[in-house]
C-alpha cells in the first residue's frame, strides 16, 4: 500500500543559493568560487523514480513491458510507494541545496510524464530527467526546468550506438545538457550497456574506449549497476573502480548503496571522482538510512576538499 512519510527536517548546508534560473551544467555553475569546490567534491545525487504517476522505488531488472503494452498492467517488484508528490521531493532537494538529482520516468503514461514535469518545475535547474527521452521530447523537459535530459535506449539501438540519433539529440538540447545513461550488467569480466528498461543487452562495453568516445557528445554519464540496483545489498565496487579510472567527464554511480560506509566505499573505489545515488535505502523512501545523514555526508565532502 502507498504510504505518506514525513519528509526529513531541514538540513543546514552552508552552501550559498544558486539562482533557480540557472539550468547549466555543474561545471558552468562551478564558475563561482564556492561552486568550484563542489565541482571537485564527491556528491550525493538524489533520485525521484516515477511509475504510473507515483513516486516509487523498484527492484532493478524487474520492470518489464507488459503483454498489452499498458503501464497499468506492469507488475514490477516494488520496495516503496508513496502518495507524496514528486514535486514535494524536488522541493526537499532544493531546500537542502542538493543539485544534479535524477528524475526517472519508469512507465510510459501521461501521469508519469506530468509528475516528472512537476518535479523539474518545482526545482528549476536542479534536476535531470530521463526515461524514454528522445530528440523530439527533450526540449519540453528542459523548458519545464530540467537542467539535463538523460538518454539510453534512444541512442543505443540494435546493440550499438545509433550515431544519427545521438547527433539529433545533441542538436536538440546541446552537449552541455545531455547525460548518457550507461547502465550495465556484468558478463564474464566485462560490463555491457543494457537498454529498454534493462531488458536488452548491447554489444557496448563500459570501458575506457567507450567512455572516451561518448564523452565528446555529453556533459555527464549516469551508470546504474543493474545487478544490484534496488536490492540494498551493497555497491558494485569493481564497477565503481572502473568508472573512476576511465571516465573523462563527471560520472554518477547508482545501485545497492545502503549505508554511509557504502558512500565512503564509492569515494575510495572511485578515487573521489564518482558521485553516488542513494534510493531505496533512504528513510524518505522507506529504508533505514537517514536522509539527513546522507546530506550531512554530502556537505562534509566540500570541507574535505578544502582541507
Amino acid at each position: 500500500a502507498a504510504t505518506v512519510l514525513p519528509l526529513p527536517a531541514r538540513v543546514p548546508t552552508g552552501r550559498r543559493d544558486v539562482s533557480p534560473a540557472s539550468r547549466g551544467s555543474l561545471a558552468v555553475r562551478a564558475a563561482a568560487s564556492d561552486d568550484a569546490v563542489w565541482s571537485r567534491a564527491v556528491q550525493f545525487r538524489p533520485c525521484i523514480d516515477i511509475h504510473q504517476g507515483r513516486v516509487k522505488q523498484i527492484v532493478g531488472g524487474t520492470l518489464k513491458d507488459s503483454a498489452d503494452g499498458k503501464a497499468d498492467s506492469e507488475t514490477p517488484e516494488t520496495n516503496f510507494e508513496t502518495e507524496t508528490s514528486s514535486a514535494e521531493f524536488a522541493k526537499m532537494y532544493q531546500r537542502d541545496g542538493i543539485f544534479g538529482g535524477h528524475v526517472i520516468m519508469l512507465s510510459r503514461d501521461d501521469g508519469t510524464t506530468q509528475a516528472a514535469m512537476n518535479a523539474v518545475s518545482a526545482f528549476p535547474g536542479g534536476l535531470q530527467v530521463g526515461g524514454g527521452v528522445t530528440a523530439e521530447t527533450a526540449m519540453p523537459l528542459i523548458d519545464a526546468g530540467a537542467s539535463h535530459v538523460i538518454v539510453t535506449s534512444y541512442v543505443f539501438r540494435d546493440g550499438a550506438v545509433d550515431q544519427e540519433r545521438l547527433d539529433a539529440i545533441v542538436k536538440a538540447v546541446g552537449k552541455e545538457r545531455l547525460v548518457l545513461d550507461l547502465s550495465c550488467r556484468k558478463k564474464g569480466d566485462d560490463y555491457y550497456v543494457v537498454t529498454d528498461r534493462w531488458q536488452k543487452w548491447t554489444e557496448l562495453k563500459v570501458d575506457e574506449a567507450t567512455m572516451a568516445m561518448l564523452a565528446s557528445h555529453c556533459d555527464e554519464f549516469l551508470v546504474h549497476g543493474v545487478d544490484v540496483e534496488g536490492m540494498k545489498l551493497g555497491i558494485d565496487d569493481e564497477l565503481v573502480r572502473r568508472l573512476g579510472r576511465h571516465s573523462p567527464i563527471p560520472v554518477t554511480y547508482a545501485g545497492g548503496a545502503r549505508s554511509i560506509a557504502d558512500l565512503e566505499l564509492v569515494r575510495g573505489a572511485g578515487d573521489a571522482k564518482v558521485d553516488i545515488t542513494v534510493g531505496s535505502a533512504l528513510d524518505c523512501f522507506g529504508g533505514a538510512l537517514p536522509y539527513d545523514e546522507v546530506v550531512a555526508w554530502h556537505n562534509k565532502q566540500k570541507e574535505l576538499v578544502r582541507a
